[in-house]
């Protein structure tokens, strides 16, 4: 067994090898605190054959018994992943993915087992690292190490990895990969925090990594193998240039076509024309000619930018396609907007429920509720394909997740807005960045229902071309440039600031100036955006939809809460068969009131208003005679609340016996004459009786 460490926040991070899992190519156990997992990586000897891209599957697993729990459900086992484990498996794969060396083909599986889960919210970051150790050790093709850290920020202090109790102190939630060379991956969230802070942020995350990686050289150096050989695809020059003699013009009118499907189509026709032309009855060289093709379509579309500042939909660089916007779309629903940015459409609707609404999330690090969600759906017309529909991938998991923590930052506490809220996203037409849409569409559905948000959050997607010391940074990327281009980097945020970040390269890292640039240009870009959603809805409708449900609360003493429940949810169900409402009762006294109309929620109101009553000094009640005893009477003045009626407060007159005048059931006027400092009420209904009597003669 093999082992190194390093001192990460006053904590030990240990990686070994050569005890656990040792017929994968590479295996690496990692430990940070209570937290362990293993991660095994193994490629196939051979390569696929006719592929042209890497197989690469990163599985990132939770064990329940990590937690020292059983799994809930009929079969008490894991079963199909969770939603953090497909965001997690994402979050492994996009820093690692660009470091493979290219034309290596062979099938690749990458799996972080889970083992032990404690309190340092790591597991994550320790994927990403345990990751890149098993490939840095094994005989797999991999070009150099990734370290990762999460980094938080509270009362403007970073903070390395920060654990679970500190994360909901933090006001900025980033994880940040990289190689000791540059920033290759970022993924998190923020409070509106300024372009400047996130920079610094960065940078203090990466002087971090850059230990890690070098830890990681360090294991290498004592157990790595030897890295294999592989025939990396030869390109026939001669074959090149017989495609760009035939086509090059060609290709060159088509990619200046800005509609997407007419450019595209055009592109096709070119190419079924070259493989009619260059394949024989003799050699089927289709597969070649697709790759060659291609790649000078790449080179085309790369030039046109760095040469001339032209991009295929005739903008330049920092140009953001035409935005229109609409709002109050759909009649029945409780919030709709539609969002269109050039050839990208997302509907976007909110609906309204009550706690019965909430997600229950039964995780690793304990149970929870979710009061906001974000659903993404991309069906297949919206890029003009036909595929069966089947349950979210991992892609429109992870885009989900992305412009839900966008615009968590401006939804509002449970305190101030007891609604379970839920956005939907149906793309439409996709050409670039139908994430950000998600985020421009929801703030405005948002709004559209009366959620009362502080402000608009827009979003943005950049891309960079760079080839040499030649950079140019892209405004609102299109389907074509993220295809072609060496970034995905998405913004999102208020005027204020920033409140979601992603970042994914395709090239060994991002230097701080590209950064610097990218996010000053992103911030004007955003600042364009936020400027036409302001035109279309500026501020949250002052009411709710008409068929959205009304939640009223009210707050009561926490001794009360018994009273309105009552024994065996006897009240409080009775309240509900009366009034027709829905009712919830926090622990903090908290009661939220939800009915179809206010009239229902106000006869409840009452009713528990009643139920809660305290008796007020000098107030007069009609109460219920409830015990007689020799010395008087226990009356009933509000329900559960009692006080006593001495036979002295009985008459004007001496009278022998308590049921010479009262008996029990009699309803009686009273008057509160003292509430002692034990709470003990004294009652009298001779001075209720007098007060009256005074009132009339008035």
């Amino acid at each position: 067994m093999k082992r190194v460490e390093i001192e990460v926040r006053g904590k030990n991070l240990t990686l070994e090898t050569g005890k656990l899992a040792r017929q994968a190519d590479g295996a690496v156990l990692a430990q940070y605190g209570d937290t362990v997992v293993l991660a095994t990586a193994v490629a196939d000897k051979n390569p696929k054959e006719g592929l042209d891209f890497f197989p690469l599957t990163v599985d990132y697993q939770e064990k329940a018994y990590a937690a020292g729990k059983i799994p809930g459900g009929f079969f008490k086992r894991e079963g199909r992943p969770s939603e953090k484990e497909v965001l997690t498996s994402r979050l492994i794969d996009r820093p690692l993915r660009p470091l493979f060396e290219k034309g290596f083909y062979c099938e690749t599986q990458c799996i972080v087992n889970v083992l032990s889960y404690g309190d340092e919210n790591i597991a994550d970051i320790l994927g990403i690292i345990s990751m890149s150790s098993a490939l840095m050790i094994s005989d797999i093709p991999f070009q150099a190490p990734v370290g990762a850290v999460r980094i938080g920020r509270i009362s403007d202090s970073f903070v390395i990895n920060p654990d679970l109790r500190e994360v909901e102190e933090c006001d900025l939630n980033l994880v940040v990969a990289g190689t000791e060379e540059a920033v290759m991956m970022v993924e998190g969230e923020a409070q509106e925090i300024s372009e400047r802070d996130l920079l610094e942020a960065l940078d203090v995350a990466h002087g971090e990594i850059k230990r890690i990686c070098r830890v990681q050289r360090e294991l290498r150096d004592i157990a790595g193998k030897e890295k294999r050989a592989f025939s990396v695809p030869v390109v026939d020059e001669e074959l090149r240039a017989t495609i760009k003699t035939l086509a090059l013009e060609k290709m060159e009118g088509a990619l200046t076509i800005s509609d997407k499907l007419r450019r595209q189509n055009a592109l096709d026709d070119v190419l079924k024309e070259l493989l009619e032309q260059l394949n024989t009855t003799d050699q089927e060289r289709t597969r070649e000619i697709v790759h060659v093709f291609q790649e000078i379509e790449k080179d085309l579309v790369r030039g046109m930018i760095i040469k001339e500042n032209r991009r295929a939909d005739g903008r330049t660089a920092e140009d953001i396609r035409t935005i229109s916007a609409e709002v109050g779309i759909l009649p029945r629903t409780h919030g709709s907007a539609l969002f269109i940015r050039g050839e990208t459409q997302c509907l976007a609707v909110v609906t309204l429920g009550t706690s019965d609404d909430e997600q229950k999330i039964d995780a690793l690090e304990g149970e929870s509720y979710k009061t906001f969600m974000l659903h993404y759906n991309f069906p297949p017309f919206s890029v003009g394909e036909v595929k069966p529909l089947r349950s979210p991938g991992r892609r429109e998991i992870g885009h989900g997740m992305l412009a839900e923590r966008a615009l968590k930052a401006v939804i509002p506490p449970k305190t101030e807005f007891p609604y379970t809220i839920r956005i939907v996203s149906d793309i439409l037409e996709s050409n670039g960045s139908s994430s950000m849409a998600t985020v421009c569409g929801g703030s405005l559905a948002l709004m559209d229902a009366g959620v009362p948000v502080r402000s608009h959050v827009a979003g943005i997607a950049m891309g960079l071309i760079k080839e040499g010391d030649q950079v140019v940074i892209l405004t609102d990327i299109l389907g074509l440039e993220d295809h072609l281009g060496d970034m995905d980097f998405k913004v999102t945020g208020t005027a204020k600031g920033i409140t979601a970040f992603q970042l994914d390269t395709k090239i060994s890292g991002i230097s701080r100036a590209i950064m610097e640039k990218a996010i000053e240009q992103a911030r004007q870009g955003r600042l364009h955006i936020l400027e036409k959603m302001n035109e279309t809805i500026p501020a949250p409708r002052e009411n709710l939809a008409p068929y959205a449900p009304r939640i009223y609360t009210m707050q009561i003493k926490q001794e009360k809460i018994r009273d309105v429940i009552g024994t065996g949810g006897k009240v409080i169900r009775g309240i509900v068969e009366q009034t027709g409402v829905k009712i919830d009762i926090e622990d903090s006294g908290l009661i939220n009131i939800a009915s179809p109309d206010g009239e229902s929620a106000r006869k409840a109101i009452e009713i528990i208003n009643s139920i809660i009553a305290e008796a007020e000094y000098g107030k007069i009640y009609l109460g219920k005679v409830k015990r007689i005893v020799d010395f008087g009477a226990f009356v009933e003045i509000l329900p559960g609340t009692e006080g006593l009626l001495h036979i002295s407060q009985i008459s004007d007159r001496r009278i022998a016996k308590v049921t010479d005048e009262i008996k029990e059931g009699d309803e009686v006027l009273v008057k509160v004459i003292e509430i002692d400092k034990m709470g003990r009420i004294r009652l009298s209904r001779k001075e209720a009786m007098r007060e009256r009597k005074v009132s009339k003669e008035k």
